[in-house]
């Protein structure tokens, strides 16, 4: 099913490749702040992101006040690593930029254009689309300068008071948060789960026999040393500790939050 061996480095390889093989997420950092040079070359590479339609649908909050970034690191499912890290950035998906624009110049009073009003779903994705890119072009120049990271999703949670704190207009969204920081101690690469990632034309479903080796192997991965007690298997351990924990419950009732923020604006 799809790219043979797309799990696998494969024959070709070169600094680049090889710089992304070795990724990891980094959560312990040395205290050690990052150089204005270097804080200026990952934001420069994460500006030359592919957008859509050219419209950079986002905007990136560096986040510099310490008691600012203490009170995220409690926001984001209580995690004191965001709190030491010693530089975080906030990827925005912003649509507000060209709503204003719009209305400062005079788009929504155009003859023989078929107006609308609000910001929609789609738009959204958009702009969440552009953000993740551009945070994914900061995260690999980082880790070119020898610079570790890590997305935080759990900036989506307790949208109200991140909002607040951040001054989000309406038709923004906070997509992901990344810390970075050099790794206190040398990072070996880890193995990933990728053998059934890549499908060829379109999407198949695993086959029961196929599930059962999927568990098997994420097993071997990620719980080489036995289950919890509880889990006779390791999605029962994603289940409980991912799925149906009170933090995806937070997520999922502050993403309907930042939803219904978004079309109300």
């Amino acid at each position: 099913m799809g790219v043979r061996g797309a799990s696998e480095p494969g024959a070709l390889l070169n600094e680049t490749l090889e710089l992304l093989y070795a990724r990891r997420s980094t959560r312990v950092y040395d205290p050690s702040p990052l150089t204005t040079d270097e804080k200026q070359a990952i934001a420069h590479a994460a500006l030359r992101a592919p957008t859509g339609g050219n419209m950079v649908l986002y905007t990136i909050i560096e986040i510099e006040d310490q008691a600012l970034k203490d009170r995220l690191a409690v926001l984001c499912d209580d995690q004191p690593f965001i709190a030491a890290a010693p530089w975080v950035l906030v990827f925005v998906a912003d649509y507000q930029k060209w709503t204003d624009l719009f209305v400062a110049g005079g788009a929504y009073e155009m003859e023989g254009v078929e107006h609308r009003r609000g910001v929609s779903p789609g738009d959204l994705l958009l702009a969440c689309s552009d953000a993740l890119i551009a945070a994914q072009n900061a995260v690999i120049a980082a880790e070119s300068l020898g610079i570790g990271s890590c997305y935080i999703g759990d900036i989506l949670e307790n949208g109200e008071e991140v909002a607040r704190l951040l001054e989000l207009p309406p038709h923004t969204l906070p997509i992901a948060m990344v810390c970075f920081g050099r790794p206190r101690a040398p990072q070996e690469p880890i193995e990933h789960y990728g053998k059934r990632l890549v499908h060829t034309d379109r999407y198949r479903r695993m086959a029961p026999a196929d599930l059962t080796e999927a568990a098997r192997d994420l097993a071997a991965l990620h719980a080489p040393h036995g289950l919890p007690e509880g889990a006779v298997d390791y999605p029962q351990v994603v289940y409980r500790r991912k799925f149906a924990s009170a933090f995806m419950r937070e997520m999922n009732r502050s993403v309907t939050w930042w939803l219904e923020r978004w079309e109300r604006g």
